[in-house]
């Protein structure tokens, strides 16, 4: 066993990491650059369009614009949705609200339901013991029979509005969520009145509807309702295990106001949290105003436009749903997001889902929705606790499901358990470090947290009579047969992690007596399992049945250690890709956005978007629903999401050090533009690609970092600064450009005459319904 090394602060030095997600060593700029400054050059360019300052023209830059390109993305609803998974959804990161039919009878259900709402019995595991626990539900209850809605979700607002027509007259609503408030304004018309009723639900596990209670289980307490005196109802929820929701709500004329609060292990500050809220929102107006500015200024950040448009609609709603179900700071993302329904999954999942949910965030420059990184930052301590007494010295982990704070313990290799998903979630926040460039984030969470990681598998590594090293067994996350030995999961993610230590020791100058030890496990680690048929699960386990999950395929995506700019590598993963979905039967709807992403790496779009539309496809067993949400045996929020980062990565990847721009556009798509899409090395990418060619590519640097640029654009190329003058560029072949960018600077890169340079949406060739029920 180690002691943690001091981690000094760190010196401004060329970051290396970019090396750490491909397998390949990446080609740097001449060692005479430094961070920040430009790099040596063949020569300026001096085509056509240099000498002459330039600025791109945003159309996008006025609220007008963004509310008539948002309305066209927006849900509608001109039938009453009768479950979940088809109607409006609202939130905030940490209060949820869904909108349907209350089943069984004439009102319209308003779910209520919390992200940091759960139980506090972790004996009971992570299902029942510290699983999320229902809140409660509205009801809007009209005189008449309802009789039709028409109904819109706004995305630039986000907020629903719309009317409900009944046999004795109409019900016009309004609702968001804001600041821990649900808030809806309700008139009525004709012989309608407005009556609303909160429902408190029973705490207990969701997954009381695949099995029940554990032995030893207690039910909580009940309820206890009250009215404070200034007129607020309260609904107060004791727990067993300590602790207590309060939900407190309130109607001043048209206006409904309601909000949650959750306290541990105090029994009373959920109370004073929820009135809080409520007299912070003071009234629905109020809120708006502050809601709307705060969903106004998010947009404005990226924009992205392709001629699908129900795709494209689809995307944009993607974004609005990751807004309302995540955001730094609040808990990480269970496998519902905050929208809670009966479901066997009442917690977050590590083995997968936690991974898909956040990709999207990068390329859509959102940093501040990064809760997982938060997460893991914040529960250190519960992560080393997590693994087995003997190894918490120098070690950390955790088991595949958990609550929000990341407690739940992690098997050990060679009993056949799952072991690497906290690498993988590492991964994530790798992704986050590597698009921000924020040194805080590689040494105060990624750093210390990985290394103990991998410090647990090194516990069990062992040479074979080959003088390899290998890892005893371990599970392929959810496929039924557990190799011997050498999982092929577990090998790219202690090859990743050992890599990424050594990167990140160099970055933040720490002299960590491991580094050589991490450099012989990369030296003298087993290789990955292959067969005929290309990556097996692990040793003498071919994949061999039909199995949802690619993890054993994770080596190839999302970790790129082994990738198409490997020539060798390239029949090994086009054979591995095509026997994993040759074996049908298992697969659901992110084996297809899985398959999308890794075709998108070879290039080739036209497979990418067949796999992913397949995901869209009504026949298929698990598609995406009517408001783009999904569901297997219960809600998962992950697939959608991971839907979206499918198609960044056919706009744009930036894997292995390289900015890769228009590398996978499916060919019928002939236009798509781009703007401040953000990649690794902290750039922010703008183009415009236009009768299927690339018109022109703009790159600001936020950080100073090397610039490697895969433009695909044809003949003599200009690279030119802001102010007109040649960037400095070397030319690396097979349509790359190292191009020297200090932190702040921009350059256009294009060929020919300088082209018109504008932002905007393009214009629509497929046309699509609408999401919701139209």
């Amino acid at each position: 066993m180690t002691s943690q090394p001091e981690i000094h602060p760190p010196v401004r030095r060329r970051s290396v990491l970019g090396t750490a997600l491909g397998g390949a060593a990446v080609a740097a700029l001449p060692t005479t650059a430094h961070a920040g400054e430009p790099a040596p050059s063949d020569g300026p360019a001096r085509p056509t369009g240099a000498g002459r300052p330039w600025r791109l023209r945003d159309t996008m830059a006025t609220d007008g614009s963004w509310q008539r390109f948002l309305r066209g993305q927006d849900l509608v609803w001109s039938r009453l949705p009768t479950l979940w998974y088809e109607g409006p959804f609202l939130g905030d990161g940490l209060l949820g609200s869904m909108v349907y039919r209350e089943p069984g009878t004439n009102s319209i259900r308003f779910t209520v339901q919390h992200g940091r709402v759960q139980d506090h019995r972790p004996e009971f595991g992570s299902g029942w013991g510290t699983c999320r626990l229902p809140v409660g539900h509205l009801t809007l209850d009209p005189v008449g029979t309802i009789t039709s809605v028409d109904w819109r979700l706004s995305l630039y607002d986000a907020e629903l509005t719309g009317t409900v027509t009944t046999s004795a007259g109409t019900l016009t609503l309004s609702a968001l969520v804001h600041d821990e408030v649900l808030a809806a304004r309700v008139t009525a018309s004709g012989g309608e009145r407005v009556t609303w009723t909160f429902h408190p639900e029973e705490a207990i596990s969701p997954r009381k509807v695949q099995e029940a209670p554990p032995s030893g289980y207690t039910a909580n307490p009940p309820w206890t309702t009250r009215t404070t005196p200034d007129g607020t109802d309260q609904v107060l929820q004791p727990l067993t295990g300590g602790g207590r929701t309060a939900t407190s709500y309130r109607r001043t004329g048209d206006d409904l106001l309601l909000s949650v609060g959750h306290s541990f292990p105090s029994g009373t500050a959920a109370e004073a949290d929820s009135l809080r809220n409520l007299k912070r929102a003071s009234s629905y107006g109020a809120l708006r105003r502050r809601h709307t500015g705060w969903w106004h200024a998010f947009y404005r950040k990226s924009f992205v436009s392709f001629p699908d448009q129900r795709l494209q609609s689809f995307h944009w709603i993607q974004l609005y749903k990751v807004a309302s179900a995540s955001r730094a700071g609040g808990p990480v993302m269970a496998t519902s997001g905050p929208w809670l329904e009966p479901t066997p999954w009442p917690a977050v999942w590590w083995n997968l889902n936690v991974q898909l949910e956040y990709w999207l965030i990068q390329g859509f420059n959102h940093p501040e929705l990064d809760s997982l990184a938060t997460t893991l930052r914040q529960n250190q301590e519960q992560l080393a606790a997590n693994v087995p007494t003997a190894y918490r010295t120098d070690s950390s982990g955790i088991g595949r499901s958990s609550d929000m704070f990341a407690d739940r313990e992690v098997g050990q290799p060679g009993t056949g358990a799952e072991t690497g998903d906290l690498t993988w979630a590492l991964h994530n926040v790798w992704l986050s470090y590597r698009h921000s460039m924020d040194t805080s984030l590689l040494r105060d969470t990624i750093y210390p947290v990985l290394r103990r990681a991998i410090n647990y598998y090194l516990h069990f590594l062992a040479p074979g009579s080959d003088g390899r090293l290998h890892l005893p067994s371990t599970l392929s996350p959810e496929y039924p047969v557990v190799p011997p030995q050498d999982t092929n999961y577990d090998l790219a993610l202690i090859r990743w992690g050992c890599q990424t230590l050594i990167d990140s020791a160099g970055l933040l100058a720490v002299e960590d007596e491991l580094i050589p030890r991490w450099q012989e496990v990369l030296r003298r680690l087993t290789p990955y399992p292959v067969d005929a048929n290309g990556f097996m699960i692990g040793a003498d386990t071919p994949y061999a049945q039909s199995h949802r999950h690619y993890s054993h395929l994770l080596m190839v995506y999302p970790l790129y250690l082994v990738n198409w700019d490997q020539p060798e590598n390239r029949d090994l993963i086009t054979g591995s890709v095509v026997r994993w979905h040759a074996l049908t039967g298992a697969h659901r709807g992110y084996s297809y956005t899985g398959a999308a992403s890794m075709y998108a790496m070879t290039g080739d779009g036209d497979t990418a978007i067949s796999y992913l539309r397949k995901f869209f496809d009504p026949t298929t067993r698990y598609p995406c629903r009517a408001n783009t949400h999904y569901t297997e045996a219960g809600p998962v929020i992950e697939t959608p999401l991971s839907a979206s980062q499918s198609l960044h990565d056919m706009f744009c990847q930036s894997w292995g050090g390289t900015v890769r721009v228009f590398p996978a556009v499916p060919s019928t798509w002939a236009d798509v533009t781009l703007h401040n899409f953000r990649t690794q090395g902290a750039f922010l990418v703008s183009a415009v690609r236009t009768a299927g060619v690339t018109r022109f590519i703009r790159v600001r640097s936020l950080a100073g970092e090397p610039l490697k640029l895969r433009h695909g654009l044809s003949g003599t190329v200009t690279a030119v600064l802001e102010d007109g003058t040649p960037a400095h560029t070397h030319d690396l072949g097979d349509g790359t450009l190292a191009i020297g960018l200090s932190k702040g600077q921009e350059v256009l890169v294009h060929s020919g005459t300088r082209p018109d340079l504008v932002i905007a949406p393009v214009a629509v060739s497929e046309p699509g319904a609408a999401w919701g029920l139209p």
